[in-house]
């Protein structure tokens, strides 16, 4: 009985001892970067009620925590303006010591294939970037596929510093989006990547946002399964996005809406409710910068993906979002995977670089429609984003279309006229609407004069 009693005793022991250890999300860990200059929070796992101290070693501040009793605890520090190596010990039953932390800028990148394309890919510009890509100032977390019917509070992924070899498999456009905010910067810079290629933005988004409204519900229900993605709304949003909400960043870059084309109507609302969903969850109101989707010959009325297009560029107006049009970086309208990747960073990264961190004279926006007026059988259309005048380039402005009041539209001639074009087609004697690249596949030659395309739009509904 005496040996029974003390078999008990001792491995009564051996579990309190196990289970008293402090644990850490993988997204807190060596080699991450902090989000500089705010209240960033540490979490965890410990016995109920331990006593946990944290230091740092940028400040003498020490931080005391009691855990709760569901053997959980958090506590948010103060960091620092950007720089770095620091450490950080976290003392309970056990120590862990964080060493090689920054303090910088830290990135979310998400989406579908666009957003993923890597080396893993075969993608020439990763594979040709990857002997650069060693740099101590930039870090990279790759979450891993998964999904879950409900929220979770963990991944299995860990920061590693940018080496060539972690570089060709992350998200190309994350990679040079980093590499561009850290050089223009000087900041160092964390990119966390999370994407599947396939997905829709249901799968994004949490469940009851789509749950809670008729028309995302039945739009959501339509979607077709298929062996390579997850087709059930929030499925991805509980297990790459909601481990993450607690870990401060400073911004979302998103490239996402191929598999949305054929729900185009309630795209706007599903897009700018996933961003809010997102901007709950994390409690914070950060930008979200997004890539509009390139021309591709989809297999429909060759019409859908224009309408996809029109509810990105709505979306657009929402607070602290903002879009990049490509459709200029498109070598074959039947691959759905335009291979250049650099430039949609640099486009994205510009727009950070304006919009979030200040930086002055850059031209980042693309034009987009602002007005027409009917003159004498022509419509004369006016443009925002024109700093100085409009372009076109290899010959007269293209992928203009006008109508008359019966709504049939023919090509259009086209000549610009400063920060405006003026159109007309001898098929249409009075015309009274125009549209612009409004099809599937429209690559236009028309351009500010600092290098950006003029964005798709239509003026009839």
């Amino acid at each position: 009985m005496t040996k029974i009693f003390s078999l008990v005793i001792i491995l009564s022991s051996l579990f309190v001892s196990a289970s008293a250890d402090v644990r850490l999300p993988a997204i807190i860990g060596s080699h991450m970067v902090l989000q500089q200059q705010s209240d960033v929070k540490l979490w965890g796992w410990s016995s109920p009620a331990e006593g946990i101290t944290i230091s740092t070693s940028w400040d003498t501040t020490t931080y005391k925590i009691t855990a709760t009793n569901g053997a959980t605890w958090s506590t948010t520090i103060k960091t620092p303006a950007a720089g770095g190596p620091y450490t950080i010990t976290i003392k309970g039953n056990n120590e862990i010591i964080l060493n090689d932390v920054l303090i910088g800028e830290v990135w979310v990148c998400s989406g579908q294939s666009n957003m993923e394309w890597s080396g893993d890919q075969n993608l020439p510009q990763s594979i040709a970037e990857a002997p650069n890509a060693t740099n101590k100032a930039i870090r990279l977390f790759y979450v891993p596929k998964s999904t879950s019917n409900n929220p979770q509070d963990d991944v299995s992924a860990k920061w590693v510093v940018c080496n060539p070899e972690d570089m060709k498999h992350f998200s190309a456009i994350g990679y040079f989006f980093g590499k561009k905010i850290n050089a223009n910067t000087k900041f160092p810079v964390g990119m966390i990547n999370s994407n599947w290629g396939g997905t829709p933005a249901e799968v994004w988004t949490p469940s009851e946002i789509v749950q809670a409204d008729a028309a995302l519900k039945a739009a959501a229900s339509k979607i077709t399964p298929l062996a390579w993605w997850p087709n059930i709304e929030g499925v991805a949003y509980n297990a790459m996005i909601y481990p993450l909400v607690n870990f401060k960043i400073a911004g979302a870059i998103w490239y996402q809406g191929e598999s949305n084309v054929s729900a185009h109507n309630t795209y706007k609302k599903l897009f700018t409710s996933m961003i809010d969903g997102w901007r709950n969850a994390w409690k914070n109101d950060f930008p979200f910068y997004f890539v509009q989707i390139a021309p591709f010959n989809y297999s429909d009325e060759h019409i859908n993906a224009a309408y996809l297009r029109e509810s990105q560029t709505q979306s657009a107006l929402h607070p602290k979002v903002g879009m990049v049009v490509v459709s200029d970086l498109v070598d074959n309208v039947k691959d759905i995977h335009p291979v250049e990747k650099q430039l949609v960073a640099s486009r994205l990264a510009n727009y950070a670089l304006a919009e979030t961190y200040g930086v002055k004279g850059l031209a980042y926006k693309s034009p987009v429609y602002a007005s027409h007026q009917i003159e004498k059988g022509k419509i004369r259309v006016s443009f925002d984003n024109v700093p100085t005048v409009l372009i076109s380039r290899g010959g007269s402005p293209t992928e203009f279309y006008v109508a008359g009041a019966d709504n049939k539209f023919f090509p259009a001639t086209a000549k610009i006229d400063g920060k405006t074009v003026v159109v007309s087609s001898k098929e249409v004697k009075d015309p009274v609407a125009v549209r612009f690249s409004f099809n599937n596949t429209a690559i236009s030659n028309l351009f500010s004069a600092e290098g950006l395309p003029v964005n798709l739009f239509r003026t009839d509904k």
